[in-house]
């Protein structure tokens, strides 16, 4: 299951990150998403063998 909360970015953070987001074929929220998994993965505070999607998204098994 996914939360849903709100987030608030600067319009150039926006702007950069959407341009980002269309470079690789996501959505601004998979993108988001992407980023996040990705610190956590690498700050070692997620184990790196999760199940991925396609898109890089890291795939629900609830």
């Amino acid at each position: 299951m996914k939360k849903s909360f709100v987030i608030r970015i600067d319009e150039e953070t926006f702007k950069l990150l959407e341009a980002w987001a269309q470079d690789e074929f996501r959505s601004v929220n998979g993108q988001i998403e992407f980023l996040i998994h990705q610190g956590l993965q690498k700050s070692g505070r997620m184990k790196k063998s999760k199940a991925k999607n396609t898109n890089g998204s890291v795939k629900d098994d609830d």
